[in-house]
């Protein structure tokens, strides 16, 4: 088997008998069953299907066995804190463990205003409407490749924001999606809407209560933002080092609108995120902010796209990575601008920093311009950490962990400041520092 190939056969837990099964225990509304088994119906196709050559050459999964996995039906999760849930009072909060809800609460005023704040299998339900127009139909497809369809067919949970029209929401709310269990499969779906002119900040934790348990997560990100909507959604991956995390994430952007990024990338054994940002409306702005730190025998993936489908968008990708022992950190990105799209900016930077002999940094930024009067530029650094400024620390009186920690954090400050919200900032900082600690 090649690296972008995956044996059918080992898709055996969740094939049709486990699909059957699944459904009878959802108890779901009609629209919604149909809706999986067209989704399941695409995964077989997808099987039998090569994965795209360009996003995935570089990711192997050879030892990636999804028959290891299962859904689970154990209503009792683990308690397990998150490295955000203390640190300042959140607006509302939405927690899901092993893809059930565990936690929802919203502020009685934002509910009155017409807020949604849920977890998706409530939406279902209750807010039908919301779910039927934005589920799956504009911005991650079910189509896409075999992961977009396996978490079409299997969605277990996950939280729907939903903010009207002229609805400003000043304190940010806050998601949890855990895994907890033994080989637990996580199928959750983030989906954020917010109407013409409405603005919002969602921080978005996804860890495992131990570093111990395996676990799989096939996630989805919608962001979907009306004419005049600003958006600041941040997701930091944390989970352990038995984990495998495979994301499809979207953000379509209306006119005069604006979408802040943020994704942190920590844990996981594999992480594959595809990252698409698609600028529809005209005047539409978005910056994309990336902090990643791999260790071990770690592999993080990201496939990014910032399309300009309107004249007089804006887009600005930053990724900042660092790597030690034997991690590898790919990043492939597109800038992909539309014949129409004008007046277009875009910019795209990655840099890593080198911890080891033994680790290995991909970056390949890229182009396709179909307009004549634009300005998209993109760059790519690597290097190892200098010795000299190490003996400098040292030599002020820091230890060498010290030393590294101020370098690193250094290093990543640039996205730092550009990140408004205090509570990222911090959490971000302190992730980092816990991490160089692995293995010291």
């Amino acid at each position: 088997m090649n690296s972008t190939a995956v044996d059918t056969s080992l898709i055996a837990g969740f094939g049709q008998d486990a699909f059957d099964r699944f459904i009878e225990s959802r108890d779901e509304p009609g629209w919604v069953v149909d809706a999986r088994r067209r989704a399941f119906l695409t995964l077989q196709e997808k099987l039998n299907a090569p994965l795209d050559q360009e996003e995935w050459k570089r990711v192997d999964l050879r030892s990636f066995r999804p028959s290891q996995y299962a859904l689970q039906r154990n209503d009792s999760v683990s308690e397990f804190k998150t490295l955000m849930a203390d640190r300042t009072n959140f607006a509302g909060n939405v927690a899901q463990v092993d893809g059930r809800n565990h936690v929802e609460q919203l502020d009685a005023a934002l509910a009155a205003k017409g807020v949604v704040f849920c977890d998706l299998s409530t939406a279902v339900r209750e807010h039908v409407e919301i779910v039927q127009q934005y589920f799956m139909t504009n911005a991650v497809r079910p189509d896409a490749d075999r992961f977009t369809a396996w978490h079409a067919a299997f969605w277990t949970g996950g939280n729907v924001l939903f903010v009207p029209r002229g609805v400003e929401i000043e304190q940010p709310l806050h998601s949890l999606i855990g895994l907890s269990a033994a080989g637990a499969a996580d199928l959750s779906h983030t989906l954020v809407v917010l109407e013409d002119g409405a603005s919002a900040t969602l921080l978005e934790e996804t860890a495992s209560a131990t570093n111990d348990n395996s676990g799989l997560h096939i996630g989805a990100v919608e962001l979907l933002l009306g004419r005049e909507a600003r958006l600041r959604y941040v997701q930091l991956q944390n989970w352990n080092q038995r984990t495998y995390h495979i994301a499809h994430q979207t953000g379509r952007v209306g006119a005069d609108a604006s979408l802040q990024w943020t994704v942190g990338g920590l844990g996981a054994r594999l992480a594959h995120i595809h990252q698409d940002v698609k600028l529809d409306g005209r005047g539409s702005n978005a910056e994309v902010n990336g902090v990643t730190f791999a260790t071990d025998r770690q592999l993080i993936s990201y496939y990014t796209q910032q399309s300009h489908n309107s004249p007089d968008t804006r887009s600005d990708l930053l990724y900042k990575q660092v790597l030690r022992d034997r991690a590898r950190v790919i990043w492939r990105g597109m800038i992909r601008v539309e014949r129409d799209a004008q007046k277009t900016d875009g910019y795209q930077r990655s840099d890593a920093l080198m911890l080891s002999d033994t680790c290995r940094n991909d970056s390949i930024p890229g182009l396709e311009i179909e307009a004549d009067d634009v300005r998209c530029t993109h760059g790519a650094t690597a290097g190892r950490v200098d010795d000299e400024q190490v003996f400098y620390c040292m030599s002020r009186g820091l230890s060498r962990y010290e030393a590294m920690h101020m370098i690193v954090d250094g290093f990543f400050q640039l996205v730092y400041d550009r990140i408004p919200v205090e509570v990222v900032r911090e959490t971000l900082s302190q992730a980092v520092e816990r991490k160089l600690g692995i293995g010291d």
